[in-house]
């Protein structure tokens, strides 16, 4: 499987940012920041950031935020945004890969990665880097999609939910590049984040069951 580069995501930097302000995933997004309880005083990293959007959710609370991303066009949206809602001291945002993560070990308490992992050819190496930057007991927030995600289910899914325009474009060009990359049972993922030595493992059932959000904490002597 082909490694993607930034330079295929630089020129979607408008779509992805209009992806991210779509109901749906303003839902997701929403349930994801839910899911992993206050960000207050925590160091919290994104790992392909896009353009920010799901970092500003708990941006008020957070004591540093940092984004990752493999294309620069989205960093620099991303810096602009931050700019923008005044939160550019607390926040930073680099162009890198999350195969091979600069950061040093031990560094955040909390990661997030949103339809990221899954596009790697070998999505244990993205977590295994998560894993290493996060202190012990940090958690990692994933959102992959599931073995139920497929052109055909997510357009019943957005015909079921009124989910029209642009809104079903951008649902349906997730699901059509989740067809050609990596998709999960809750016991594929299980498995996985339990090799990588992670704990407390918990999954829950977003759209339909067509996506999962994975939370699971660092084991605390590994």
């Amino acid at each position: 499987m082909r490694k993607m580069n930034g330079e295929e995501f630089d020129e979607l930097v408008s779509f992805f940012d209009a992806m991210a302000r779509t109901t749906w995933l303003k839902e997701v997004h929403d349930t994801l920041k839910e899911t992993t309880g206050s960000w207050v005083d925590k160091e919290v990293l994104d790992v392909g950031c896009g353009t920010g959007r799901l970092l500003l959710r708990g941006a008020e609370e957070a004591k540093r935020l940092v984004g990752v991303d493999l294309s620069s066009e989205m960093v620099k949206a991303s810096i602009q945004q931050f700019f923008y809602h005044e939160l550019s001291s607390k926040s930073e945002f680099l162009v890198a890969d999350a195969e091979n993560l600069p950061f040093k070990d031990e560094e955040f308490d909390l990661a997030l990665s949103t339809c990221v992992m899954f596009l790697l050819p070998d999505p244990r190496k993205g977590i295994r880097e998560v894993h290493r930057t996060l202190k012990h007991d940090g958690m990692i927030a994933m959102l992959n999609p599931t073995e139920k995600m497929s052109q055909e289910t997510a357009l019943s899914f957005g015909k079921e939910h009124g989910i029209s325009g642009f809104e079903r474009t951008a649902l349906l060009k997730w699901s059509n590049v989740s067809t050609r990359r990596h998709r999960y049972t809750e016991n594929e993922m299980t498995g996985l984040l339990q090799d990588l030595h992670f704990r407390e493992i918990k999954h829950q059932e977003v759209l339909g069951g067509l996506a999962l959000i994975t939370t699971a904490k660092k084991e605390q002597n590994s």
